[in-house]
C-alpha cells in the first residue's frame, strides 16, 4: 500500500467521523435547529458518510465507483425496510440498528441520501482536480 493511498483512507477517514458527528448532533439538538433542517440533514449526512466510507474502501478507484456503490447501498438499506420479519425488527429496533438499518421506508429518505451523496460526490470531484492539478 501506497503513502499517499494511507493518507487519502485516514482523509476520508477523518471526514467521515466529522460526518457521523454532526448526524448525530442533529438527531440530539433536534430542537434547536430549523425544522428544514432537523428534517432532512440527517438522512442526507447518512448518505454522505456511505459516500466516504465507500471512498475509504475504493481509494484507488474513481470517484464514480464510490458514487454509484454509495447509492447502491443506500437505496438497498432504504428498500429493505419494507421487510418487516421479527427478527431484522428486533435488530432495528435497537440503536445502533435504527441507525444504520431505519426504522421504515420513506420515499423522501432516497432523495435526502441522493442529495447527501451527490453534493459529496461533487464536492469530492471539484476537490480532487484541484489536488491533482496542483500536483503537475
Amino acid at each position: 500500500m501506497r503513502i499517499n493511498d494511507l493518507k487519502e483512507r485516514l482523509f476520508y477517514t477523518c471526514i467521515c467521523l466529522v460526518v457521523i458527528v454532526l448526524g448525530l448532533s442533529s438527531r440530539v439538538f433536534t430542537n434547536q435547529l430549523p425544522l428544514f433542517v432537523s428534517r432532512h440533514f440527517g438522512d442526507a449526512l447518512w448518505g454522505s458518510m456511505v459516500y466516504f466510507m465507500f471512498r475509504v474502501l475504493l481509494v484507488n478507484q474513481k470517484l464514480r465507483l464510490a458514487f454509484v456503490w454509495s447509492l447502491v447501498f443506500s437505496f438497498g438499506i432504504e428498500f429493505s425496510q419494507l421487510y418487516q420479519a421479527e427478527w431484522i425488527n428486533s435488530i432495528r429496533s435497537t440503536v445502533l440498528g435504527g441507525l444504520i438499518l431505519g426504522k421504515g421506508f420513506l420515499w423522501i429518505d432516497l432523495v435526502r441520501y441522493l442529495v447527501g451523496i451527490t453534493l459529496c460526490y461533487g464536492l469530492d470531484q471539484y476537490f480532487h482536480q484541484k489536488v491533482h492539478r496542483n500536483d503537475k
